[in-house]
C-alpha cells in the first residue's frame, strides 16, 4: 500500500511539474521546433546515451570491486541496461537503482555488498556533478544575470557540495556508534568504500575520469536535441546550464525526472536569456532519448537469462 501511495505521488508531482513547465508557453513555437526534427541528430543522442550508460558502467565495476561484488564490464554494462529500462520506462516503486541490486546480488555477492555498490555509485556521481556546478560558477554569472537566479543556483550547489564532503567525512571518522548504530552504520560503511574508491592512487583517476565524461555527454546529448531542433543555445551555455538542471532532476520526486526536468530547464532558459520554449522542447527530447535507450534495456532484459527469475516484492533486507 505504501509503495502504491509513493508511486501515485510522484505520478501527480511529474504531471503536476508537466503542467506548470507548460502553462503559459507558446505552444504554436513548440509544435514549429517539433516539425522541424533532423532525425540523424536524435539518433546521434539516443547513441551518445547509450556510451554514457557505458561509461556509468565501468565506474560502477570501479566501485563494485571495492564492494566485493566484482562484475566484468559486460556484466555490468547489460546490469546498467536493464536498469535504463526499468528506470525509464516503468512507473515502477522498485526503479533501475533497486533493479541493479537485485541482479548484483543474484551473482552471489550478498544483499549488502549489492547495495553498497549501487549507493555509493549515486553517491560518487553526485559528489561529481555538483563539484563540476561549483567550478563553473564564475562562468555560470555570467550568463545568468538574474539575482534570484544566481542565488538558486549557489544555494542548489551549496547543498549539494555540503552533503557530498559530509558523506565523504563521515567515512573517515571512528567512532565507534556511527559503525554499530542501525540508522549510521551502514552510511558509514558505504562513507568508507567511497573514500577508498576516490582516493585511491588507482581506482581514483578512473572513477573522476569517468564521471567527468559521464556528466559531459549529458551535455552532448542535449547539444544534439538543440541542433535537432535548430534551436538557440551553444555548447557553452548548455554546459553551463544542464549540470545544475541534471542536480536537479536526481531528487527522487517524479517518475524518472519527468516534469522536475522540464520545469528547471524552462526555467533556466529564461534566466539564462533563451528561449523558456526552446527549453521545454529539449527538455522533452533528452527525456524521450533516455526512453528510447530504456526501451533498448527493455530488451536485453527481454533476452537476459535473468528475467526467468522470479523477482522478489521488495528487495531483501541488507542486515
Amino acid at each position: 500500500m505504501r509503495s502504491l501511495l509513493v508511486l501515485i505521488a510522484r505520478i501527480v508531482v511529474s504531471f503536476g511539474l508537466l503542467y506548470l513547465s507548460l502553462r503559459g508557453i507558446d505552444f504554436d513555437t513548440i509544435r514549429s521546433r517539433l516539425s522541424e526534427i533532423k532525425a540523424g541528430w536524435i539518433l546521434l543522442a539516443v547513441l551518445v546515451t547509450i556510451v554514457q550508460v557505458f561509461f556509468g558502467a565501468l565506474r560502477w565495476r570501479e566501485i563494485t570491486e571495492r564492494c566485493d561484488a566484482p562484475l566484468s564490464v559486460t556484466t555490468a554494462f547489460r546490469f546498467n541496461m536493464i536498469g535504463t529500462f526499468f528506470n525509464q520506462t516503468l512507473p515502477s516503486a522498485i526503479g533501475g537503482d533497486a533493479m541493479r541490486l537485485w541482479l548484483v546480488g543474484r551473482t552471489g555477492a550478498g544483499w549488502r555488498a549489492a547495495t553498497y555498490s549501487v549507493l555509493v555509485d549515486r553517491a560518487v556521481g553526485l559528489i561529481a556533478l555538483a563539484v563540476i556546478v561549483v567550478g563553473s560558477l564564475p562562468w555560470s554569472f555570467d550568463l545568468i544575470g538574474d539575482a534570484k537566479g544566481r542565488t538558486a543556483l549557489v544555494l542548489i550547489d551549496l547543498a549539494a557540495i555540503s552533503a557530498g564532503v559530509g558523506f565523504l567525512i563521515v567515512g573517515l571518522l571512528s567512532w565507534h556508534w556511527l559503525r554499530s548504530w542501525w540508522p549510521t552504520r551502514h552510511i558509514h560503511a558505504c562513507a568508507v568504500i567511497a573514500n577508498r574508491v576516490l582516493f585511491s592512487k588507482t581506482s581514483g583517476p578512473r572513477v573522476a575520469v569517468l564521471s567527468l565524461l559521464i556528466h559531459v555527454l549529458a551535455v552532448v546529448i542535449a547539444w544534439c536535441v538543440v541542433r535537432a531542433i535548430g534551436a538557440d543555445a551553444s555548447f557553452h551555455q548548455l554546459f553551463l546550464l544542464i549540470p545544475p538542471i541534471m542536480l536537479i532532476t536526481m531528487l527522487p520526486i517524479s517518475i524518472a525526472g519527468w516534469g522536475v526536468r522540464e520545469a528547471t530547464m524552462t526555467v533556466a532558459f529564461g534566466y539564462a536569456g533563451l528561449a523558456p520554449a526552446d527549453g521545454t522542447v529539449i527538455s522533452l527530447l533528452f527525456g524521450a532519448t533516455s526512453f528510447i535507450v530504456g526501451a533498448i534495456g527493455g530488451i536485453v532484459w527481454i533476452l537476459s537469462t535473468e528475467k526467468a527469475e522470479k523477482m522478489p516484492a521488495v528487495i531483501p533486507d541488507i542486515d
